[in-house]
């Protein structure tokens, strides 16, 4: 008998020659955290060894560069023809395949995007040039179109168009690359020809503007280098050597393909790949990459139509990907007959058990990815993959080989937000005596304000989740609880981690105490308060999510903000989603702007053009926090060890409070 909650979602499915044991694989995630040699490591190892112990039927490494010359985007990539890389590639296969899932390589070459590290001079290859481009930059050479080189640096380049010769050399390349892939270990590859790198480059109407046999206006010119390229990948591996390839179901912009194409190209290479993986976006239209990666501000399985549609077309299997934590929902594509497989990214960082949890019907232990792309953000910043609600990732290393606390002590975790929360949920885990102390009647902290914002419900669920666990934990919650040095001191704790937060930071403008001024943590509060103008101050997170909250509702929003730019991360995904959103939900922004003075319906601000009044019927200052830390550091001399860590540090993130209380607690009775 099937007892099995998700019955299509864990029923085997067969690809070329393997046997895939679900429905669920992780989709191609590259690893940046390797030394000077940019080979792989035992970290990098263990980062998708993970994956596979958390039960996905297949782990995929991404940006495995073919043909390293000509196709590398940045460095810190694996180069599938450097010898060098055949240990560590067969240990991540080995890692990987020993917990029974298929290990893949993602095989890819940036095309236009690429960067020379070691040649900053030298040229990037496309499959075209601009010639009007080029002059209109003052290229030197005819035919060559500057296009980005440099993507960290945002320097630019020359693109040259790609010759016959490096034409069929880099075909030539994709094959040599997928039987290296194979001799290392790997039972799979995908080749990625989506998302505006090089084959999808050629296959891009917009892009391709060549004249001869490899482009131009016909879509069967168009895809001749993508098809050439599944067919020497396919005589290099054999028959029976799964092969999937990634696409874009449509390039989501005006200018490029949409997915009536898309099914077009499917229907070109059905049948000539085991596997049709179905995303969608173009890098050479900034907006799409948050369609590529969905933004929170967007349902889960946004991108689902694409596979739907090609799937009406194509007898190949069909996998889906992006924005995905739903088992229930994964359970419906596959029955319903939308996909076949169902690909997870950012929610393998944030819980790779997720395989194994909705197996086992425990899906109320599933920690879902919020979308806050702190993930890209770490990684575009440090080379350093990280998940906001999961301290592990990225330390899959040391945690794997982390022994037991050997001696066990009392402690006094003080504040029930997701710092303390995690703090008592470690602590309690490596078998220590817990105490939390919440002063509120609820855990969950400052963050429960935003619960009931649409775009914020996972966070919701995550706050739930940790609250549930630490009810059901070996700790003594004491709620309405507010510690003083005296209180503490009765406990005769040994150690203290103080997790109490911060609070807001009023400026100090004329009128910043009248009826019609709030701070934001309040407004969020009061959904039914507001009028029709609402002015926020500060353009930080805080207050340009705030913002998208009430404009959604239909209120019209100004942020005001005093520096010349917004208080966002460069690097953050979730940066490009807010400005898109704002620009959607038509908000105001007045950067080098400063307030002046409230008023009871207005507020007057000052900018680059002069002083100015604006309507105002409720101004919501979003400034900054203050941390607690006079509150904290008075309960330093109470017990043998004590710890800060969160607010009450500095005003921060989930990211810093998870890792910063993981790794105090995980700490405790392990030194001393």
């Amino acid at each position: 008998m099937n007892n099995l909650k998700y019955k299509k979602l864990f029923e085997p499915i067969q690809a070329g020659g393997a046997l895939f044991r679900n429905r669920i694989f992780a989709s191609p995630e590259g690893f940046y955290n390797v030394g000077a040699d940019n080979l792989p490591n035992l970290q990098e190892v263990a980062f998708f060894e993970r994956k596979a112990l958390g039960g996905a039927a297949s782990v995929c490494i991404g940006d495995c560069i073919v043909d390293s010359p000509t196709g590398t985007h940045y460095p810190y990539l694996i180069r599938m023809d450097d010898p060098k890389t055949l240990p560590g590639l067969s240990a991540i296969a080995s890692g990987i395949r020993r917990h029974g899932a298929i290990a893949s390589a993602e095989l890819s070459h940036s095309g236009m995007y690429a960067s020379y590290v070691a040649n900053p001079d030298a040229l990037s290859y496309g499959p075209d040039a601009s010639k009007e481009a080029a002059e209109r930059e003052g290229a030197p050479n005819k035919g060559i179109l500057y296009g980005p080189v440099d993507m960290e640096e945002g320097k630019y380049g020359p693109v040259k168009a790609m010759d016959e010769d490096l034409i069929l050399h880099i075909i030539d390349r994709f094959g040599k690359a997928a039987a290296w892939a194979k001799r290392c270990g790997f039972g799979m590859v995908t080749i990625h020809g989506g998302h505006g790198w090089l084959l999808a480059q050629f296959m891009s109407p917009i892009l391709n503007k060549r004249t001869d046999r490899w482009g131009g206006a016909t879509l069967e010119n168009r895809m001749r280098f993508t098809l050439a390229v599944v067919e020497s990948v396919r005589k290099h591996v054999g028959p029976k050597f799964p092969i999937e390839i990634r696409i874009s179901g449509s390039e989501c912009d005006p200018g490029g393909y949409d997915i009536s194409e898309g099914v077009k190209i499917a229907k070109a290479l059905d049948g000539k790949v085991d596997i049709l993986h179905i995303s969608a976006g173009n890098h050479e239209f900034d907006h799409t990459l948050i369609i590529t990666h969905p933004s929170m501000f967007v349902t889960d399985g946004s991108n689902v139509q694409f596979a739907a549609e090609i799937k009406k077309h194509v007898a190949t299997p069909v996998a889906t990907v992006g924005g995905l934590t739903n088992p229930a929902m994964m359970e419906e594509i596959i029955a319903s007959g939308k996909a076949d497989i169902v690909e997870l990214g950012r929610q393998t960082l944030a819980d790779p058990d997720l395989p194994l949890k909705a197996r086992m019907g425990r899906d109320e232990e599933i920690n879902k990815c919020m979308r806050c792309n702190m993930c890209f953000s770490g990684s575009g910043t440090h080379r350093v993959l990280q998940c906001s609600i999961n301290p592990i990732i990225g330390r899959e290393l040391e945690t794997g080989f982390a022994k037991p606390a050997w001696v066990k002590k009392k402690v006094l975790v003080v504040g029930g937000g997701p710092g303390g929360m995690q703090a008592a949920l470690t602590a309690e885990k490596n078998g220590h005596e817990v105490i939390l102390c919440e002063k509120t009647a609820v855990l969950g902290g400052v963050l429960l304000c935003e619960c009931k914002v649409p775009f914020k419900l996972k966070l919701e669920e995550y706050l739930q989740r940790q609250a549930r666990f630490v009810k059901k934990a070996n700790i003594e919650v004491r709620l309405n609880t507010e510690v003083t040095p005296e209180y503490a001191d009765a406990l005769k704790p040994d150690v203290i981690i103080a997790a109490i937060g911060a609070r807001p930071a009023k400026p100090p403008i004329p009128g910043i105490d009248g009826d019609t001024v709030i701070g934001a943590e309040d407004f969020y509060l009061s959904p039914e308060a507001g009028g029709e103008h609402i002015v926020i101050l500060g353009g930080g997170l805080v207050g340009l999510e705030l913002g998208i909250f009430r404009a959604q509702d239909g209120h019209k929003v100004t942020v005001i903000e005093m520096m010349d730019e917004l208080n966002l991360d460069p690097f953050s995904m979730h940066t490009m989603a807010i400005m898109n959103e704002m620009a959607r939900l038509g908000i105001e922004l007045r950067l080098s702007t400063r307030a002046l003075e409230i008023k009871e319906s207005s507020i007057i601000i000052e900018g680059p053009d002069g002083q100015e009044e604006l309507p105002a019927d409720t101004v919501v200052y979003a400034t900054g926090q203050i941390p607690k830390r006079d509150e904290a550091v008075a309960l330093s001399a109470v017990a043998p060890e004590f710890y800060q860590i969160g607010d009450c540090v500095a005003p921060r993130n989930i990211l810093s409070a998870t890792q910063e209380a993981y790794t105090i607690a995980n700490d405790i009775g392990r030194r001393l």
